[in-house]
This record gives C-alpha cells, structure tokens and sequence, in this order.
C-alpha cells in the first residue's frame, strides 16, 4: 500500500535563510577543512556514515572544550561489548565545563510555572550555585562514579544539580514527582544513590502536592543501601523549608550547602566516555532497565539535535516542555552549552487555561519550540485560536516528538501557528539520547514525514530476514549498522550485557534495533514512524502501525478525545484481530452511524484489512509518566497476559478496565461495531 497518500509539501525555506541555518555552515566547513566538495545535505549524511572522522568534525564545530584533545587517528577503540566502542580514547574533558562555556550578565534560564511568576538567571549567576553546590558535595564526599538522584521538577535547582554533580564526575540520574514510590524504588535500588535531592511540595493543576510522604519512604528504603543524605528543597508552592525530623540523614539545601567552603568550582577531567546520566526503560510491565550514558555522547548528540536539526543560535530563547524523567531534559540541558536562553517551566500547560500557556510562549519571545503531538491535538480540539492570542512571530522552529504527527495534524499546525516557520517532526530514543530520523531547516517539509535520516546515524529499514527494504516503500525494522557516541554503555547491574544485547541485538547480530516500525518514501526521501514494532498490527499477515489509523481518526478530533489501537492474539485465536479504543469527548457517543463513518473512512484512507474488528469506547487511555500510550500493555492484556503495571504508568487503574476484553465473546450481543450480526459472525 502506499503509506504517503497524503503527503504534501508544506515548506520550502527560503534560500537566503537556508544558507545561513547551522547544517549548512557545518556542511561548507567540513568542504573546507578536508577539500570536499559536499553540496546537499544527502551529501553531507552520506559522508557522515562513510567516515568515522565526522565525529571529530563535529567536536571541533561544537568547540568541546578539553583538557586532552582527541587524537585523529585513534578514533575509538573495542569496549566492554563489542556493539559498543570507547569514543575518543585518551581524550579528557568535564560535561559541566562544556555547560558553564558562558559566564557573563546575560540570561541563561528563565523559570515559569503555574503561578504565573518569571525569574531570570544569567549565566554568572548559574555558575556561581554549581560552584557552591558543587563544593558542599565534594566536602561531603562525593567522588568520581558515585550516584546522586534526584525526584525534582524542572527547575534551576535540578539543573544546577545535575551540573554540580557531572563537575565532580559523578552520576546523575532524576525522576518527576508525580512517579509513584514504588516507581522511584524500583529505579533507585538499583543504582544505589549515595544523594537524594528531592522536593517537598508542588503545584500541578492547581492542587498543592504535599511530597513528603512519598519522600519519606523512598529515603527510609535507601538508607539502608548506601544513601548517605537526602537534601531537601525549599518548597515550590509557598518557599516554606520543610524536613523530616525523623530522619537522621535528612537535611535542607540551606543547610546542606552552609557545608562547602567556598572553593573554586573546578572541572574534574575525565574520559569522553565517562558515565553521567542514567536514564530508564519504560517499564510498564516491569522493573526498567537503567540506561547508562557517557558524559560526551550526551553532550554531543543533544549538541547537535540543537544545533543542527533545529538551528538553535546563542540567545535564541528554547522551550522543551518536560519533565526531568524524559531524556529530553537531557536535550534542554544542552541549551545551556550552546548559549541559549532555556526556558524550565514546571506544572501543566493547562492550568489556569491554554490561552495562558500559550501567551507565555509567545511574550517570551520563543524562538525554538518542542512539543508533542498530544497537546497540538489539545488546542484544536479545544478549538482555540493561538493567533488570536498572539503572533508568535519570534518562532523559528517548531519540533514535534515523542509520538507521531500525522498529515493532518502537520498541516493543521503549520497553519494554526502562522505558516512562517520550520515544522519537524522527530524520532529518536531514550536508549541513545538522540535523534535517529529528524530533520533539516534547510531542507523543504512534506507533511506526515520526517525530513531525513540524522547525521552521523547510519539508519536502515530491514525486514525480518535482515535484508534492506527502504528502497521499496514497504515498511520494516529500524536499525543503526554503524557505530556512534551515544550508544549506552550498558544497563546498570547488568555485568555481562545478557539484558542489553537482548534488548537491542538479539534480532540482528551486531545491528541495533531501536523497536520502531518505519518506512521511506521514495520520491521525496522522508520517512515515516508508524509505531512501536513490537506493538505492529499483524491481522492475516498484514503488517501495518498504529500510526496510521490515528491518523484517520484525526478528521473526527471534534469528537475523540484520544485513542489506543492494538492488536489481541489470544492461546485460541488463530489469527490477530485488531480492536480500537475510543476515549470521546463529552457530549457524545459511540453509535452506530458514528462507528459506520469511522470504518468507512478507515476503509477509505487505509484499507478494508485496516478497518479493526472491534470498535469500544472506553473512559481512559493509558500513558507513561512520559505521555507515551502504553499499547504494549493493552496488547499483552487484551492478549490474556495478567500483568502488573510498574511505577511509569502515569495512571495505571486506567489498564484495569482493558481486562474484561480478554474475553471478547461475551460483548457479542453489544459490542460496538458496526453491526451485531457482523460481530457475531467473526467471533
């Protein structure tokens, strides 16, 4: 089938402007420096997957600072696995040096929340809290590879920690408040944090969160695996400084940082390759898997994700709306290396109302926009005009990631927000920290797909025999079968790499697979995400993505509030059978002409194989902490499994009400398809 029927150009930059974007400087500098004579960007990517030393091009254009600078002709070097290298080996730099570049009175973080109240840090001024919070660290003996975790919102305190902790070569690994105990404990006692920085108390939609209860029991369990402090943070609400009496090892922030003496703050220097951050699998059916990071394939990636795909400048103003359990608060961390204005904005962006939020983004003057194509369907289902709220002249760059942005809803937003910027759409992964299909400012925009394969990220379609199917416009695995930095290093407590190869490896020896079902149009050379590929829907043989029937169901967003499709396979089925799960809007209901004009127009779009078997309305879709739909889940569920969700199910009674389809016969006689004697009929 033909998966790009409703592509179309939407944006071509202008040549002036294309020319002046970061890829293309990048692109004549390489040309000058080794006498090439690169002229497009598929020029430019084709030299980046052919040559090793492109990631020393890079280093240089991003101007890492080093104490030891790489040697060009020993690029890497065999690692613990063989999958995955030590990068510039013999190299020493510090993560947080390469952060702190800047010190001068201009603005480096603006802080926003629900409350309506902005504060500004210039870059001294952030220098000068790592630099005390560093030291009372280092007294209080922190060293090279230990642990710090932090249950923090997106705050100047949770980035002057992480900074604080990689300036001392420690790791530093966050969660978001709203993860439950049990979620923070099944991350945190494996990695075993010699610090806990936590908050006491938080606003979100207008309640006040009392945290110390949570706290409690998340310090109570460290303390006896290695904790040694929890530090408290003044709270977010009122400023109030709270503690637990009752904890010996409990202290607040004043206090704690009245433990340093004042020293220098200084950079240990450490090996590219050092770990820093640990991030998470998702978990939902289980304890995650901790995600180990090296400080430069971090910094690198992130680097580049902002330099070069969303052409970040100095004293741009960037807004990544997150949590600090996403990785991409690993990516707006490094707005701050390249001299940004990083927007930390904590709470939700619906409380006191939209039209609030997006004023915010608009009187700051946001210049590089990432968001989700969850809350663009927010503000056009809640049919609110943003330009009726402001012109939104200052935006460049609109990055969309964490799920996929359909045709429509590319076209939609294009237009909403004034026509008159860069619109990408962007897959990558918390398991690399970076982008593997992305795009390019300097390159035209076609709807539905994402421009181009990222730079240095050698990506291939394969299908399940491991042979390369991009040049046919089916869909298949996506996989990287060429080395680079942000490879993890490994899962944490997983010595001998069974789980880590296991999760990437297993399928194709010596090839990642990221688990992402992608296909290439081969006219215009964008690509296209449909969906997890271990979530693929698979009736009679027939492969295709969830991402494609949200994208039909787009045209009836006045209705649907939201949506979940998987594909049931139970011990007695002989085949797969796909069901769709409607969350409507108020006011409306699931009948039968209703369900008739979504078949038809499955039907229509797609394929008469793509229209589901079973339609139900249901009151809540699952989701991560992370605002990923959790259809594995569902699908391991609908399928018979009896699962428990882990702590990163944001709202994990909502996969309760998905058990009663396990046993699907018994809605034969009500269930919402388009007819009940058609239902009966495939049962």
């Amino acid at each position: 089938m033909d998966y790009f029927t409703q592509s179309r150009l939407l944006w071509t930059p202008p040549r002036r402007s294309a020319n002046q974007t970061g890829v293309e400087k990048f692109r004549r500098d390489i040309n000058r420096m080794h006498g090439l004579k690169l002229a497009t960007y598929d020029d430019l990517h084709k030299y980046s997957v052919e040559n090793y030393g492109f990631w020393l091009d890079l280093w240089y254009y991003l101007r890492f600072i080093s104490s030891v600078p790489p040697d060009p002709n020993r690029l890497f070097e065999p690692g613990r696995f063989p999958e995955v290298p030590i990068w510039f080996p013999g190299a020493k730099m510090n993560y947080a040096e390469n952060l702190l570049r800047r010190r001068d009175d201009s603005i480096a973080i603006i802080e926003a929340g629900e409350n309506q109240i902005i504060t500004t840090y210039t870059y001294r001024q952030l220098y000068k809290k790592v630099e005390e919070l560093a030291a009372a660290l280092r007294l209080n003996g922190l060293q090279v590879g230990d642990r710090v975790a932090g249950i923090v919102t997106n705050s100047i305190n949770a980035v002057v920690a992480a900074i604080a902790v990689a300036s001392i070569g420690g790791m530093f690994s966050s969660t978001a408040t709203d993860m439950g105990t049990q979620g923070i404990l099944d991350r945190y006692s494996q990695i075993r944090p010699k610090f806990v920085i936590a908050e006491t108390e938080v606003q979100y939609a207008g309640k006040v969160i009392d945290l110390l209860p949570k706290v409690r029991q998340v310090v109570s369990s460290l303390a006896g695996q290695g904790l040694q402090k929890a530090i408290l943070l003044p709270s977010r609400v009122s400023g109030k400084i709270l503690t637990l009496p009752d904890i010996q090892i409990a202290t607040t922030l004043v206090e704690f940082l009245q433990t340093g003496d004042g020293r220098p703050l200084s950079f240990e220097q450490l090996p590219f390759s050092q770990p820093l951050f640990i991030l998470y699998s998702s978990g939902t059916s289980g304890k995650p898997k901790c995600i180990v990071h090296t400080a430069g394939g971090v910094l690198m990636q992130t680097m580049k994700g902002l330099k070069l795909e969303k052409d970040l400048l100095p004293d741009d103003v960037y807004f990544q709306y997150t949590t600090t359990g996403w990785m991409m608060w690993t990516m707006m961390l490094s707005g701050i290396a390249c001299e940004a204005r990083t927007i930390l904005y904590d709470g939700s962006p619906f409380y006191p109302d939209l039209p609030t939020y997006l004023k915010f983004i608009h009187d700051q003057g946001v210049a590089i926009m990432s968001t989700s194509p969850r809350f663009l369907s927010e503000i056009q289902g809640s049919g609110i005009d943003p330009l009726k709220i402001g012109s939104f002249e200052s935006l460049k760059t609109m990055a969309v990631g964490g799920a996929v942005l359909t045709p429509a809803m590319f076209q939609w937003t294009h237009k909403t927000f004034g026509g008159n910027f860069y619109l990408v759409s962007i897959s990558g992964g918390t398991d690399v920290c970076a982008s593997f299909v992305t795009g390019s400012p300097a390159l035209p925009t076609h709807a539905g797909e994402m421009q181009c394969k990222a730079l240095g990220m050698k990506v291939e379609i394969l299908d399940p025999s491991g042979n390369n199917i991009e040049d046919t416009a089916q869909p298949g695995e996506l996989v990287t079968t060429r080395y680079h930095p942000s490879f993890p290093v490994g899962f944490w407590g997983d010595d001998e790499g069974k789980k880590f190869r296991e999760s990437y490896f297993d399928m194709y020896p010596g090839i990642w697979r990221q688990g992402d079902f992608l296909v290439k149009n081969p006219k215009t050379k964008g690509l296209m995400v449909l969906g997890r590929s271990d979530g693929v829907l698979n009736p009679s043989g027939v492969r295709f993505g969830s991402a494609e029937i949200y994208s039909v169901l787009e045209e009836f967003s006045k209705a649907i509030d939201d949506s979940i499709c998987v594909g049931q396979r139970r011990q007695e089925d002989k085949d797969e059978r796909v069901l769709l799960f409607l969350k409507l809007r108020d006011g409306h209901k699931l009948t039968p002409a209703f369900l008739n004009k979504i078949r038809a127009a499955i039907r229509t779009k797609l394929s008469s194989r793509h229209v589901p078997s079973f339609i139900f309305d249901v009151a809540e879709i699952p989701y991560t902490v992370n605002g990923k739909k959790i259809e594995i889940a569902v699908k391991q569920i609908v399928s018979g499994s009896k699962m428990q969700p882990s702590g990163t199910v944001a709202n994990p009674d909502s996969l309760k009400l998905y058990y009663k389809y396990q046993d699907i016969e018994q809605f034969a006689g009500t269930i919402s398809s388009s007819s009940t004697r058609k239902a009966k009929a495939k049962l």
